[in-house]
């Protein structure tokens, strides 16, 4: 064998490691340059970025507003009796729970647990507006809180409260009213459903008269 073989055999299989060394060190690093596309297909787009103007349009912004009527995927929500306790026109609050939720002991208890969590604290266990969160506003305003001001939780029993379909407190605890939040986001539609329940029942349960 010729002295040249074995000296060009190291070379070319030296040289033969370069592309694999190449690829492993881009896969554990990060570089500010895109990588080689040989093959673009539709990995680079020119695009407008969030928030910046566009002059094809006659508002100026690259952004697009939805089309009217757009509804996103499994937010559909379009019925009105569960979704918002009001009759399909909006006109009337329901009195009657939504097709498919049964009002038993289970719905009860959960509307119990979900009302001690969310309203408890400011309209009290009972529901008479006493909640731990009055106390303590009353508290700091007796402490002498400069421009502190509090608005008593409304009592369940009051009397025009005890007159409101389930509907109508189902939208209350969805949307708020006044000075109370809005718990839409925080408490699914069917334990909104269940606290209305359970309101209901409590108000029942201090009027025993009735």
């Amino acid at each position: 064998m010729p002295p040249w073989v074995k000296p060009l055999g190291v070379t070319v299989a030296f040289l033969a490691m370069i592309p694999f060394a190449v690829i492993a060190r881009a896969r554990v690093t990060a570089s500010p340059d895109p990588r080689i596309h040989i093959i673009r297909d539709m990995d680079n787009q020119a695009y407008f970025k969030a928030q910046s103007s566009n002059p094809l349009f006659a508002d100026g912004r690259a952004m697009r507003p939805p089309v009217p009527g757009t509804v996103a995927r499994g937010e559909d929500e379009l019925d009105d009796h569960r979704y918002r306790g009001t009759t399909p026109d909006g006109a009337t609050y329901v009195d009657a729970f939504p097709e498919g939720l049964t009002v038993d002991a289970a719905l009860l208890e959960r509307g119990r647990g979900r009302y001690q969590v969310f309203c408890a604290p400011c309209h009290g266990v009972a529901g008479y507006g006493d909640g731990p969160v009055h106390h303590q506003a009353l508290a700091a305003i007796n402490r002498g809180r400069p421009g502190m001001e509090w608005v008593t939780p409304t009592s369940l029993h009051a009397e025009n409260v005890r007159g409101f379909q389930v509907g109508r407190i189902f939208h209350v605890i969805t949307n708020g009213v006044r000075n109370m939040a809005p718990y839409g986001a925080q408490v699914p539609v069917d334990d909104r459903w269940a606290i209305a329940a359970y309101v209901k029942a409590l108000q029942a349960s201090q009027r025993t008269e009735d």
